[in-house]
């Protein structure tokens, strides 16, 4: 699965093609706010945990155990998670918003310092601060906050980036396409929260379906 192809003028793997349609699909059903997607997020994570690794990308590789165990949780939630009913979309307070850079400032530089001394990685500190906005968003998700999509740009536009660098060319191309589904993404969830339920910060503004 690891041996190297040529896919529409770009060298891959049939595993990163693997990877790249489960990803797809993973995001598709995250905008249409549908539970299955979750299940897709575990797969594709536990395919990219191999085409990381491989990359050098031990951040990124490490991640998708993260995301394996949070996409598990995450499926719980978006069913159960509101005393036992599904999980209503919802947005972060001011509060949520500061807790939620904060954490990712200390994310950043906790596991690029790690990065650096512990792994033969060249790019420890965009592998750092990918990795801990990436883990910022996947809770963000999780808790079906609005919010997601805007870490998951920021995100996704730099990780286009550095898979470039990388020499991973379809998954930029992939994170390119990532980008246009998380604005999409933000229009549809923020559309959904006017419609139902108007534009108040602390209580659940949509009716949960994913």
């Amino acid at each position: 699965m690891n041996s190297t192809l040529v896919f529409l003028g770009f060298t891959t793997t049939p595993l990163e093609l693997l990877g790249f349609a489960l990803s797809v699909a993973t995001v598709v059903l995250t905008i249409l706010r549908n539970h299955w997607g979750w299940f897709f997020a575990i797969v594709s994570s536990a395919t990219y945990g191999v085409v990381f690794y491989d990359a050098r990308l031990y951040g990124d590789a490490g991640l998708q155990g993260v995301f394996i165990a949070a996409s598990v949780w995450g499926w719980w939630q978006w069913l159960r998670g509101a005393e036992g009913k599904p999980l209503p979309v919802t947005r972060l307070a001011r509060a949520g918003w500061v807790a939620s850079l904060a954490g990712w400032a200390v994310g950043f530089v906790v596991l690029s310092a790690f990065l650096k001394a512990y792994t033969d990685t060249d790019v420890p500190h965009m592998d750092g601060f990918l990795t801990a906005g990436s883990l910022l968003g996947q809770l963000l998700t999780a808790k079906k906050k609005i919010e997601n999509w805007h870490t998951w740009i920021v995100v996704d536009v730099l990780y286009v980036g550095l898979y470039v660098y990388k020499g991973l060319h379809l998954t930029a191309i992939l994170y390119a396409v990532f980008v246009v589904l998380a604005v999409l993404g933000l229009r549809a969830w923020s559309a959904a929260a006017r419609t139902d339920a108007g534009e108040d910060a602390d209580m659940p503004v949509g009716e949960a379906i994913r």
